[in-house]
């Protein structure tokens, strides 16, 4: 998917990972029953905010990150199809490491 979003100030595009649609035990769970994904792929970050003397202040997260994120943050969008979130960088709680 080629992106074209651009975010302003401290933005961030995520893609959230949804959950599995069948449990442990084979049962199949609607739309409706599953909860808000809370886990996401950094897509893409806007420029940062501005400090006191307009300089920019660099975003933690950046392209690629697998972050998690506030349930209900953001604004969701629909992209060729695809549910996206823009959401602000305070919104997310952290970034996902794998090691």
């Amino acid at each position: 998917m080629s992106l074209n979003l651009k975010p302003l100030g401290n933005r961030v595009v995520i893609e959230p990972q949804e959950q599995e649609e069948i449990t442990a035990g084979g049962i199949v769970l609607p739309e409706t029953a599953k909860e808000k994904p809370q886990k996401g792929t950094v897509l893409s970050i806007g420029p940062g905010d501005r400090d006191d003397k307009g300089k920019r202040i660099e975003l933690d997260v950046k392209v690629g990150d697998t972050v998690l994120f506030a349930k209900y943050a953001g604004t969701e969008i629909k992209v060729e199809g695809k549910k996206l979130l823009i959401l602000r960088e305070t919104d997310i709680l952290a970034i996902v490491e794998n090691k």
